[in-house]
């Protein structure tokens, strides 16, 4: 499932975490690459126990755990502590390649798998030519360029890229999800349900305010699909 999740990132959030990361001290890209994506990464990155990485970082995490449509697409166990990317000048692109299927934390020594790769955009598209995130699914090639503050999250099996940024930067967040449903299709399908049980409520809710001889409450269906959902998550969740 590759789920666009918008403005995960205030206005304020955003133009604190850009100052943070602008402002520090960047290295080579290929620091945290595994030996197949080290052939073909050529960006920038900011290394991660600088503390304008950790400041961003923690305005990141809050941003994320208060987020509704991040906790129903990604059901997150784990999350790797956000990195943060930019790509310009020479160093501007990132070949084919697939994320390491582990992700260990140098500080921590906690693992994570990553069923879900994020990136969390922080430059305005307008601003830099080229840059795409080119995920290849069984839809074919989605080529993504969302809003300054906006997030992507696609499977972490997928063969992805980001192509050459000839003009600007292209500043990014990006991260791992290890979710509490390890696999793809029942995560697809449990957000499927969720969003029709939201609507169903929203509409429920819409006809009550109409008629205010309506009983309190959710409708019997309403109730039952949503044990549906928990039954589900129940069934397939590790915790």
């Amino acid at each position: 499932m590759l789920l666009r999740i918008h403005q995960v990132l205030t206005t304020d959030e955003l133009a604190q975490v850009r100052e943070l990361v602008l402002g520090a001290d960047w290295a080579d890209g290929r620091l945290t690459a595994g030996s197949q994506s080290g052939a073909v990464k050529n960006n920038q990155q900011v290394p991660e126990d600088l503390p304008a990485a950790q400041q961003a970082r923690h305005l990141v995490s809050v941003a994320l755990a208060r987020h509704p449509m991040f906790v129903t697409g990604a059901l997150p166990r784990s999350v790797y502590p956000p990195l943060f990317n930019r790509y310009s000048g020479a160093a501007n692109h990132f070949g084919d390649h697939i994320d390491n299927a582990v992700r260990t934390h140098a500080a921590t020594a906690r693992h994570v798998r990553t069923d879900i790769s994020c990136t969390l955009f922080l430059s305005d598209p307008a601003s830099y030519d080229g840059g795409e995130l080119v995920v290849q699914d069984t839809y074919g090639e989605q080529r993504i360029k969302f809003d300054a503050g906006d997030l992507v999250m696609y499977p972490g099996t997928s063969v992805h890229r980001v192509e050459p940024v000839t003009r600007g930067e292209r500043l990014a967040c990006f991260f791992w999800v290890e979710s509490m449903v390890r696999h793809d299709a029942q995560r697809r399908l449990l957000y499927d349900m969720d969003m029709a049980i939201t609507a169903l409520r929203r509409k429920e809710l819409q006809t009550a305010a109409a008629d205010t001889a309506s009983g309190p409450g959710e409708s019997p269906e309403v109730v039952r699909l949503t044990g549906c959902y928990h039954n589900l998550l129940r069934m397939w969740a590790t915790v």
